[in-house]
């Protein structure tokens, strides 16, 4: 059916190594680039702030990126399976093209307008790019979805290596008419009132240029000391991708294939192991942010919830220097360092005795890199909830996470110097009295278990 071909951007928004927009490129028809907010179909989880925020910006520069090469990037609001259809009605689109996603909602929508398309006569098509391997691709022995992380990650390695990644086209040619978009701004992506964003603006610049930029700055300049330096907050080790990665402004394939062509990147690409393993998880188990893996956890006695420690946590005022640390670098720019994130997250869940729910909802809102998958899936990991995760009973103790892996105090100095000038708040509770409770209340756990 000739027409514009549509390619409808999601957790894509990059123009290199985006299998969907060379397919319509392959067609040599007008190309239409269309994002949809939806954030009103059911079961689809509406975006945290700090999402929003990078989303605005990102979505401004994939806008810019394609004008630059002749075509254009359609805005549109509301539920996706109306949305896109309604587009392509408007623009006599004769196919629809995208990448895959994941998520239990989402899988449902984008089967759903597929079939619907096609009645109507148009060409669609759906493509890999997102993760390195699909999760229906990975399975045991048995044939069943993996539970840990070892074997699964063996698994995918024993599969043909991924793909190389596509070049970035060099002309996007668009309509002769412009189809009828929202204008950006109107979407009200960024706060406002008040802005509380100055801290994101300081630390990030979203889109395709910067993060292949960062890509390249990592592994030029920290690769070689990931291994060694990775679980130290203050080294600067750390390959802040994880938003890159999250919104698609680089693919993994990308970083795939530049880390093995740079070397000595074993330990990193294992990192990319972990990401695609959450995903796998999140395939099979669509309700990850709501329900445990583990159902024996469903009996664990949650104290009713107190309000004031659970803001003291996410204010970073719980007078424990690592985690307050960590709480404002989050609060600031988005973002926490992943050792800081499994010390502050086991202090919620362990010493405070507060439901891992609470934290994955404030991880939600406040980081750049939360996705559907990784967010809930190492917030279990944490708990002891969830797929292959940390022991209940392994509880990290922030005073001696702190002497491992900021000896000098260098983190907690950039982040929360008030526990270096004495003028610090006393901690709110006491680590041992709060471990000996969490470690009773497991045996609620443990009992449902042996029942």
């Amino acid at each position: 059916m000739p027409g514009p071909s549509i390619v409808w951007f999601r957790d894509d928004l990059r123009l290199a190594d985006n299998p969907a927009l060379r397919a319509a490129l392959d067609r040599d028809e007008p190309v239409i680039g269309l994002y949809v907010l939806d954030d009103e179909s059911p079961g689809v989880r509406p975006l945290g702030g700090a999402a929003r925020w990078w989303l605005h910006h990102s979505l401004a520069s994939l806008g810019e990126r394609l004008r630059e090469r002749g075509g254009t990037l359609v805005l549109r609001r509301g539920p996706a399976d109306r949305v896109v259809r309604e587009t392509v009605t408007d623009a006599a689109a004769g196919a629809v093209f995208w990448n895959r996603r994941y998520g239990g909602p989402e899988r449902d929508i984008d089967a759903g307008l597929k079939a619907a398309l096609r009645d109507d006569g148009v060409d669609v098509a759906s493509f890999a790019a997102s993760l390195l391997f699909e999760p229906w691709t990975v399975k045991t022995g048995a044939g069943t979805p993996f539970s840990v992380y070892s074997p699964f990650w063996r698994a995918c390695q024993a599969l043909p290596s991924p793909r190389d990644p596509l070049p970035e086209p060099r002309e996007v040619p668009g309509p002769r008419r412009a189809a009828a978009s929202d204008a950006l701004d109107d979407w009200s992506l960024l706060p406002t009132a008040p802005d509380w964003a100055a801290g994101l603006r300081d630390a990030w610049e979203p889109g395709e240029p910067a993060a292949r930029r960062r890509l390249r700055e990592f592994l030029r300049d920290d690769l070689a000391s990931y291994d060694r330096a990775r679980d130290e907050p203050a080294a600067g080790a750390t390959s802040l991708l994880s938003p890159r990665l999250r919104w698609g402004e680089v693919s993994p394939h990308t970083v795939w294939h530049e880390t093995v062509a740079a070397g000595n990147g074993g330990r990193f690409l294992s990192e990319l192991g972990w990401r695609e393993f959450a995903w796998h998880i999140l395939y099979h188990h669509p309700d990850l942010a709501t329900r445990n893996l583990r159902p024996e956890f469903d009996a664990f006695p949650w104290p009713r919830l107190k309000p004031s420690a659970l803001e003291a946590w996410q204010h970073g005022r719980t007078g424990v220097a690592l985690v307050d640390a960590g709480m404002k670098e989050l609060w600031r720019t988005g973002y926490m360092h992943n050792r800081v994130r499994m010390v502050a997250a086991s202090f919620l869940i362990k010493n405070l005795l507060i439901d891992w729910r609470r934290g994955e909802e404030w991880f939600w809102d406040t980081l750049v890199d939360a996705d559907g998958a990784n967010n809930a899936f190492n917030w279990q990991w944490v708990a002891g909830s969830g797929a292959d995760a940390a022991p209940y009973f392994r509880i990290f103790n922030p005073e001696l996470q702190a002497k491992k892996f900021d000896p000098d105090g260098l983190y907690v100095r950039e982040w929360a110097p008030e526990h270096l000038s004495g003028d610090a708040p006393a901690p709110i509770v006491d680590l041992g009295e709060t471990r000996r409770a969490a470690l009773d209340a497991y045996e609620h756990v443990k009992r449902a278990a042996r029942r």
